[in-house]
């Protein structure tokens, strides 16, 4: 059980984190994240919107497929004195990173009690404590979930089921932790499919499932707006993992779901790097589609490693890449309830209670440079002026009299014949683009 001497010595710094330069050697300092840095008119943590995850950080013990716990957490217990003593720990390092905001799953906060009211008591009272801690200090609530994967219960998925008791079950589950991100005041909710998926045709019925999980959705909706809930119901898609075949396997396919369901002016996405990779796109992509489809909501912020075919959840390194999507980002407009929750986990080598630290600084100071780089290419408008240019046709007669409607499939085969239009390819300059992108890397 974690002491008040050992809670309050678990960091070995007891003073936020600083912006002390690019030049500084401090691990336990930033280096180009300057919160109060203005970019496009507005701080860098607005553009950010950081959060930290309170499931790897606080609940994963370090274990592998292959190996147990190599973390040792003195708040590792079921019961609500530990519980509190996690979230202690949590908030303060919340503090000391100067993160404004925090995300959690109901099973990562409260313990699991013998029944879903034990729970549900349970998660109320880490609700208040949470408050608590929240008004004595500047950290909000980006977005709440349920866990609705982990428990034996939803091994066969949890909306998708074939048990209807286990789709009361997760419907009783995400209304209560609904009510407490309300009582919070956090700005979403995400709903992460889980086992939201199948094995095997064999022993599926894929048109029920679907359905039960439309119906889900909308039930969800339905309460959001009944509690007066103004923050943004968000769905997070994945490809695999855990299940083979997943119903959010990317932007595209729940953009399909919401449609066929009635969902899509009510549902946005929340993108993780991770999970775009699986599903064999960029993270780029993924945001750049959602924006256009008008469902982009908020991200997670890790990556893979490419050499291993799974959702390995390391924090980000990768600047050039960090840079794509913050580009896109800023191109739709920024985050509005969104924001960069970093979905990342340590290593399971890294046990040294400063690598908490240490990984989200690192993180955070690659998300700064990337945002910066990309709004210096926004501004600069190099890609943008040279895509205009690419589709400046479009803007010329035929093209708006094919966008207007005016032109028919015959209208436009008389006007081929009749003005004997010989179309000439024209280079695609990916190289130039490329090299143009480069340079401000």
């Amino acid at each position: 059980m974690l002491t008040p001497k050992n809670k309050q010595d678990f960091f070995s710094i007891k003073t936020p984190i600083k912006y002390e330069g690019k030049d500084s050697d401090n691990p336990l300092s930033y280096k180009y994240y300057n919160a109060e840095e203005f970019v496009f008119g507005k701080p860098l943590a607005e553009h950010l919107r950081f959060a930290a995850c309170y499931w790897h950080n606080f609940v994963w013990p370090g274990t592998d497929p292959f190996g147990g716990m190599t973390f040792e957490r003195p708040w590792f217990g079921e019961d609500i004195v530990n519980a509190k003593a996690k979230a202690d720990v949590a908030f303060e390092m919340f503090k000391l990173l100067g993160v404004p905001y925090f995300c959690f799953h109901d099973a990562d906060v409260r313990p699991e009690g013998d029944s879903f009211k034990q729970s549900l008591y349970n998660l109320e009272l880490i609700t208040d404590y949470f408050a608590e801690k929240m008004n004595k200090q500047d950290t909000r609530l980006l977005w709440g979930t349920s866990n609705l994967f982990s428990n034996k219960r939803f091994m066969s998925g949890a909306a998708t089921n074939p048990d209807p008791e286990v789709f009361a079950y997760a419907a009783a589950t995400v209304k209560s932790v609904m009510d407490s991100t309300f009582k919070l005041g956090g700005e979403n909710y995400v709903l992460w499919g889980g086992r939201e998926g199948y094995e095997t045709l064999l022993n599926t019925n894929l048109s029920k499932e679907l359905d039960h999980l439309g119906r889900f959705m909308n039930m969800v909706v339905e309460y959001k707006h009944k509690i007066g809930f103004k923050g943004t119901i968000l769905i997070e898609p994945k490809p695999q993992e855990p299940t083979k075949h997943q119903y959010d396997f990317d932007v595209a396919t729940v953009y399909g779901f919401l449609c066929r369901y009635g969902l899509e002016r009510e549902v946005k996405v929340n993108i993780e790097q991770g999970h775009a990779i699986l599903a064999g796109h960029s993270f780029e992509h993924e945001i750049a589609l959602a924006s256009t489809l008008g469902i982009f909501g908020s991200i997670d912020m890790n990556r893979n490693d490419y050499q291993s075919g799974w959702d390995t959840d390391q924090f980000p390194n990768n600047v050039p890449e960090v840079a794509l999507a913050y580009y896109e980002i800023l191109k739709q407009g920024g985050f509005k309830t969104g924001g960069t929750n970093f979905d990342a986990k340590l290593r399971r080598q890294s046990i040294n209670p400063d690598d908490l630290l240490i990984a989200h600084i690192g993180a955070m100071d690659v998300c700064a440079r990337g945002l910066k780089t990309a709004a210096t290419m926004l501004k600069e408008g190099a890609l943008i002026s040279k895509i205009d240019l690419r589709y400046a046709g479009w803007e010329a007669k035929m093209g708006k009299d094919i966008v207007d409607g005016s032109h028919s499939l015959q209208s436009l085969h008389d006007l081929v014949l009749e003005e004997d239009i010989r179309p000439t390819p024209y280079s695609g300059q990916q190289e130039l683009y490329e090299m143009i992108v480069n340079r401000y890397m």
